[in-house]
Protein backbone atom coordinates (compact mmCIF):
# COMPACT_ATOMS: atom_id res chain seq x y z
CA UNK A 1 0.00 0.00 0.00
CA UNK A 2 0.90 3.75 -0.76
CA UNK A 3 2.31 5.34 2.97
CA UNK A 4 0.48 8.03 3.98
CA UNK A 5 1.61 11.56 4.44
CA UNK A 6 0.87 10.91 8.32
CA UNK A 7 2.88 7.85 8.72
CA UNK A 8 6.85 8.23 9.59
CA UNK A 9 9.15 6.47 7.37
CA UNK A 10 10.40 4.13 10.20
CA UNK A 11 6.80 2.40 10.63
CA UNK A 12 6.31 -0.55 9.07
CA UNK A 13 2.98 -0.57 7.14
CA UNK A 14 3.01 -4.17 5.92
CA UNK A 15 2.81 -5.29 9.56
CA UNK A 16 0.50 -5.04 12.41
CA UNK A 17 0.47 -2.85 15.53
CA UNK A 18 -1.52 -3.37 18.39
CA UNK A 19 -1.83 0.74 18.89
CA UNK A 20 -2.94 1.18 15.86
CA UNK A 21 -5.43 -1.86 16.29
CA UNK A 22 -6.51 -0.62 19.46
CA UNK A 23 -6.99 2.74 17.15
CA UNK A 24 -9.15 1.31 14.81
CA UNK A 25 -11.50 -0.24 17.57
CA UNK A 26 -12.08 2.92 18.86
CA UNK A 27 -12.97 4.05 15.61
CA UNK A 28 -9.69 6.15 14.88
CA UNK A 29 -8.17 6.75 11.53
CA UNK A 30 -4.53 6.49 11.72
CA UNK A 31 -4.50 3.15 11.29
CA UNK A 32 -3.87 0.80 7.83
CA UNK A 33 -5.27 -1.92 6.07
CA UNK A 34 -2.98 -4.88 7.99
CA UNK A 35 -4.48 -3.28 11.06
CA UNK A 36 -8.02 -3.03 10.10
CA UNK A 37 -7.49 -6.92 8.54
CA UNK A 38 -6.42 -8.13 11.55
CA UNK A 39 -8.99 -6.58 13.83
CA UNK A 40 -11.61 -7.82 11.39
CA UNK A 41 -10.29 -11.24 11.48
CA UNK A 42 -10.37 -10.90 15.66
CA UNK A 43 -14.06 -9.03 15.25
CA UNK A 44 -15.09 -12.33 13.57
CA UNK A 45 -13.74 -14.61 16.20
CA UNK A 46 -14.57 -12.45 19.32
CA UNK A 47 -17.34 -9.89 18.38
CA UNK A 48 -17.51 -8.22 21.64
CA UNK A 49 -13.81 -6.80 21.35
CA UNK A 50 -14.70 -3.13 20.25
CA UNK A 51 -17.17 -2.80 23.31
CA UNK A 52 -14.28 -4.59 25.63
CA UNK A 53 -11.75 -1.65 24.36
CA UNK A 54 -14.44 1.20 24.22
CA UNK A 55 -15.20 -0.17 28.04
CA UNK A 56 -11.25 -0.06 28.91
CA UNK A 57 -11.13 3.68 27.52
CA UNK A 58 -14.43 5.00 29.74
CA UNK A 59 -12.70 3.38 32.98
CA UNK A 60 -9.52 5.61 31.96
CA UNK A 61 -11.70 8.49 31.48
CA UNK A 62 -12.96 7.46 35.19
CA UNK A 63 -9.81 7.13 36.61
CA UNK A 64 -8.08 10.35 35.48
CA UNK A 65 -11.02 12.07 36.59
CA UNK A 66 -10.98 10.56 39.85
CA UNK A 67 -7.55 11.27 40.56
CA UNK A 68 -8.17 15.08 39.62
CA UNK A 69 -10.63 15.03 41.98
CA UNK A 70 -7.92 13.50 44.74
CA UNK A 71 -5.91 16.51 44.14
CA UNK A 72 -3.54 15.00 41.38
CA UNK A 73 -2.52 17.71 39.02
CA UNK A 74 0.16 15.92 36.91
CA UNK A 75 0.31 12.08 34.88
CA UNK A 76 2.41 10.15 33.67
CA UNK A 77 0.73 8.25 31.26
CA UNK A 78 3.02 5.25 29.73
CA UNK A 79 1.44 3.38 26.78
CA UNK A 80 -0.34 6.21 26.06
CA UNK A 81 -1.32 5.08 21.95
CA UNK A 82 -2.50 7.05 19.07
CA UNK A 83 -4.18 10.07 20.62
CA UNK A 84 -7.99 10.04 20.18
CA UNK A 85 -11.23 11.65 22.24
CA UNK A 86 -11.40 11.69 25.49
CA UNK A 87 -7.29 11.60 26.06
CA UNK A 88 -5.53 12.20 29.31
CA UNK A 89 -4.82 15.75 29.38
CA UNK A 90 -8.48 16.41 28.52
CA UNK A 91 -10.42 14.52 31.40
CA UNK A 92 -7.67 16.04 34.20
CA UNK A 93 -8.05 20.05 32.63
CA UNK A 94 -11.88 19.97 33.03
CA UNK A 95 -11.19 19.59 36.41
CA UNK A 96 -7.58 21.15 37.30
CA UNK A 97 -7.18 23.64 34.14
CA UNK A 98 -3.38 23.93 35.50
CA UNK A 99 -3.18 19.74 35.12
CA UNK A 100 0.35 18.86 33.48
CA UNK A 101 0.50 15.38 31.33
CA UNK A 102 3.47 13.35 29.86
CA UNK A 103 2.19 10.88 27.49
CA UNK A 104 4.54 7.99 26.78
CA UNK A 105 4.77 5.40 23.73
CA UNK A 106 7.17 3.19 22.07
CA UNK A 107 5.16 3.36 19.17
CA UNK A 108 6.70 5.92 16.55
CA UNK A 109 3.01 6.44 14.88
CA UNK A 110 1.15 6.94 18.42
CA UNK A 111 4.38 9.72 19.08
CA UNK A 112 4.17 11.35 15.96
CA UNK A 113 0.97 12.54 16.44
CA UNK A 114 1.11 12.90 20.13
CA UNK A 115 3.51 15.54 19.00
CA UNK A 116 1.37 16.94 16.14
CA UNK A 117 -1.92 17.49 18.28
CA UNK A 118 0.27 18.89 21.85
CA UNK A 119 2.94 20.82 19.75
CA UNK A 120 1.02 24.09 21.06
CA UNK A 121 -0.47 22.79 24.68
CA UNK A 122 2.88 23.33 27.15
CA UNK A 123 1.33 22.08 29.77
CA UNK A 124 1.76 18.41 27.99
CA UNK A 125 4.63 16.65 26.73
CA UNK A 126 5.38 13.66 24.35
CA UNK A 127 8.36 10.70 25.03
CA UNK A 128 9.39 7.58 23.07
CA UNK A 129 10.24 4.95 25.22
CA UNK A 130 9.75 1.73 26.75
CA UNK A 131 7.87 1.13 29.69
CA UNK A 132 10.57 -1.17 31.12
CA UNK A 133 13.24 1.09 30.53
CA UNK A 134 11.80 3.03 33.47
CA UNK A 135 15.31 5.61 34.27
CA UNK A 136 15.20 6.46 30.33
CA UNK A 137 11.22 7.41 30.79
CA UNK A 138 11.64 9.14 34.47
CA UNK A 139 14.61 11.31 33.80
CA UNK A 140 13.72 12.32 30.04
CA UNK A 141 14.05 15.70 30.02
CA UNK A 142 10.35 16.34 28.74
CA UNK A 143 9.36 14.68 31.68
CA UNK A 144 11.27 16.87 34.24
CA UNK A 145 10.38 19.57 32.38
CA UNK A 146 6.53 19.05 33.40
CA UNK A 147 6.62 16.38 36.08
CA UNK A 148 7.48 17.75 39.81
CA UNK A 149 8.13 13.75 41.32
CA UNK A 150 8.31 15.89 45.23
CA UNK A 151 4.49 15.97 44.76
CA UNK A 152 2.30 13.57 44.11
CA UNK A 153 1.62 12.06 40.69
CA UNK A 154 -0.71 10.21 38.72
CA UNK A 155 1.00 7.20 36.77
CA UNK A 156 -0.89 5.59 33.97
CA UNK A 157 -0.41 2.12 32.53
CA UNK A 158 -3.71 1.05 31.13
CA UNK A 159 -4.16 -1.76 28.48
CA UNK A 160 -0.21 -2.03 28.56
CA UNK A 161 0.89 -4.65 30.62
CA UNK A 162 -0.41 -7.52 28.59
CA UNK A 163 1.45 -6.37 26.08
CA UNK A 164 4.76 -7.24 28.90
CA UNK A 165 5.64 -10.67 28.79
CA UNK A 166 6.89 -12.53 32.26
CA UNK A 167 10.47 -12.36 30.77
CA UNK A 168 10.34 -8.32 31.39
CA UNK A 169 9.16 -8.70 34.92
CA UNK A 170 6.75 -6.43 35.14
CA UNK A 171 6.28 -6.42 38.77
CA UNK A 172 9.70 -5.58 39.27
CA UNK A 173 9.82 -2.63 36.76
CA UNK A 174 6.21 -1.64 38.31
CA UNK A 175 8.32 -1.47 41.67
CA UNK A 176 10.84 1.07 40.25
CA UNK A 177 8.45 2.86 39.06
CA UNK A 178 6.68 3.14 42.85
CA UNK A 179 9.94 4.13 44.36
CA UNK A 180 9.75 7.08 42.62
CA UNK A 181 6.43 7.72 43.05
CA UNK A 182 5.97 10.31 46.33
CA UNK A 183 3.56 9.17 48.81
CA UNK A 184 -0.02 10.20 47.97
CA UNK A 185 0.73 9.19 44.07
CA UNK A 186 -1.84 6.38 42.55
CA UNK A 187 -1.19 3.78 39.85
CA UNK A 188 -4.15 2.97 37.60
CA UNK A 189 -4.04 -0.30 35.44
CA UNK A 190 -6.14 -2.22 33.68
CA UNK A 191 -5.53 -5.77 32.22
CA UNK A 192 -6.83 -8.46 29.75
CA UNK A 193 -7.53 -11.94 31.11
CA UNK A 194 -9.13 -14.84 29.83
CA UNK A 195 -10.90 -15.10 32.93
CA UNK A 196 -13.98 -13.67 31.78
CA UNK A 197 -13.92 -16.03 28.03
CA UNK A 198 -11.28 -19.00 28.57
CA UNK A 199 -12.49 -20.50 25.02
CA UNK A 200 -11.40 -17.36 23.26
CA UNK A 201 -8.10 -16.79 25.14
CA UNK A 202 -5.45 -18.54 23.00
CA UNK A 203 -6.38 -17.94 19.62
CA UNK A 204 -6.70 -14.09 20.74
CA UNK A 205 -3.28 -14.66 21.66
CA UNK A 206 -1.82 -16.19 19.04
CA UNK A 207 -3.91 -13.54 16.64
CA UNK A 208 -1.22 -10.50 18.58
CA UNK A 209 1.91 -12.79 18.06
CA UNK A 210 1.76 -11.30 14.44
CA UNK A 211 2.32 -8.43 15.69
CA UNK A 212 5.58 -6.54 17.13
CA UNK A 213 3.75 -6.77 20.41
CA UNK A 214 2.69 -10.32 21.54
CA UNK A 215 -0.24 -10.55 24.20
CA UNK A 216 0.16 -12.20 27.59
CA UNK A 217 -3.02 -12.88 29.47
CA UNK A 218 -2.93 -13.08 33.19
CA UNK A 219 -5.49 -14.22 35.69
CA UNK A 220 -7.13 -12.02 38.61
CA UNK A 221 -4.29 -13.56 41.17
CA UNK A 222 -1.19 -12.53 38.43
CA UNK A 223 -2.77 -8.82 37.92
CA UNK A 224 -2.96 -8.24 42.12
CA UNK A 225 0.30 -9.21 42.48
CA UNK A 226 1.26 -6.58 40.05
CA UNK A 227 -0.13 -4.21 42.85
CA UNK A 228 1.90 -4.96 45.90
CA UNK A 229 2.91 -2.03 47.28
CA UNK A 230 -0.50 -0.33 46.42
CA UNK A 231 -3.46 0.60 48.89
CA UNK A 232 -6.08 -0.40 46.53
CA UNK A 233 -9.11 2.49 45.84
CA UNK A 234 -12.51 0.92 46.08
CA UNK A 235 -14.26 -0.92 44.45
CA UNK A 236 -10.49 -2.60 44.27
CA UNK A 237 -9.61 -4.90 41.82
CA UNK A 238 -12.51 -5.91 38.96
CA UNK A 239 -13.75 -5.86 35.67
CA UNK A 240 -13.89 -3.04 33.31
CA UNK A 241 -17.16 -1.56 33.75
CA UNK A 242 -17.48 -2.67 37.57
CA UNK A 243 -14.72 0.57 38.48
CA UNK A 244 -16.70 3.28 39.67
CA UNK A 245 -19.14 3.36 36.90
CA UNK A 246 -20.79 6.34 36.01
CA UNK A 247 -23.95 4.48 34.94
CA UNK A 248 -24.40 0.93 37.59
CA UNK A 249 -26.01 -0.60 35.08
CA UNK A 250 -23.64 -0.57 32.64
CA UNK A 251 -21.84 -4.10 33.20
CA UNK A 252 -24.89 -5.30 32.87
CA UNK A 253 -25.46 -9.10 34.40
CA UNK A 254 -22.39 -10.61 33.21
CA UNK A 255 -19.51 -7.53 33.71
CA UNK A 256 -16.56 -10.64 33.33
CA UNK A 257 -17.56 -10.57 29.51
CA UNK A 258 -15.42 -7.51 29.25
CA UNK A 259 -12.51 -9.96 29.93
CA UNK A 260 -10.30 -7.26 31.37
CA UNK A 261 -9.62 -6.05 35.39
CA UNK A 262 -9.31 -2.50 36.44
CA UNK A 263 -8.19 -0.87 39.77
CA UNK A 264 -6.34 2.13 41.20
CA UNK A 265 -3.55 1.75 43.97
CA UNK A 266 -2.50 4.68 46.52
CA UNK A 267 1.14 4.95 46.80
CA UNK A 268 0.77 5.82 51.19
Amino acid sequence: MQRPSWAPDEVDIDRPSAARVYDYYLGGLHNFAVDRAMAARAVADWPELPRIMQANRAFLRRAVRHLAEQGIDQFLDIGSGIPTVGNVHEVAQTVRPDARVVYVDIDPVAVAHSRALLADDPRTGVVQGDFTEVAAVLDDPITRSLIDFSRPVGVLVVALLHFVDDERRPAEVLARYREAMPPGSFLVISHASADGAPERAGDHQALYRRTATPMRMRTRDEVAALLDGFTLVDPGLVFLPEWRPDDPVAAGDHPERFTGYAAVGRRD
